[in-house]
């Protein structure tokens, strides 16, 4: 089954691929190798800003890892020419988690993109990863996922 039609079945719709907000672009290709810049967690209603630890919980860190997972689908889509059938496999994921310093459950909030992305690709959704705890992140944002993909 193609990843749109799978997509379609769960109800998922992507959002556009975000434009960069300074001077970087949103992905490199080198080879079958596609990485693609963080992407933050943002929605219908517009960034999605907290801090994990005091106004945040982890609940609310995974829907916003998860909004992460979708921008990051969308920058594979426009990476591949709107084929998103050339994404092969989530290779590895970097998540970061505006978070206090005594917060330490960012694995549980990168699940949320984590077990999204199984739950979208199936197999090919299964990736390393590494969940990082940080002080700040742009504008705000509770969570800033990077990706590494393989495409044909």
């Amino acid at each position: 089954m193609s990843i749109a039609k799978r997509l379609a079945d769960q109800g998922i719709t992507l959002p556009d691929a975000a434009a960069p907000a300074a001077n970087y672009v949103p992905y490199v290709q080198t080879g079958s190798t596609l990485y693609v810049s963080g992407q933050i967690s943002r929605n219908d209603d517009g960034l999605i800003v907290g801090v994990l630890g005091d106004n945040m919980s982890v609940e609310d860190g995974a829907a916003a890892a998860k909004t992460c997972a979708l921008y990051l689908l969308a920058q594979v889509k426009a990476a591949c020419g709107g084929d998103l059938d050339r994404l092969k496999r989530v290779v590895k994921l970097t998540g970061f988690v505006n978070s206090t310093k005594d917060f330490k459950e960012q694995p549980q909030v990168i699940n949320g993109c984590s077990d999204f992305l199984v739950e979208a690709l199936g197999d090919a959704g299964r990736h390393a990863r590494s969940a990082v705890s940080a002080g700040a992140l742009p504008l705000g944002v509770a969570v800033e996922i990077e990706g590494i993909f393989e495409i044909s």
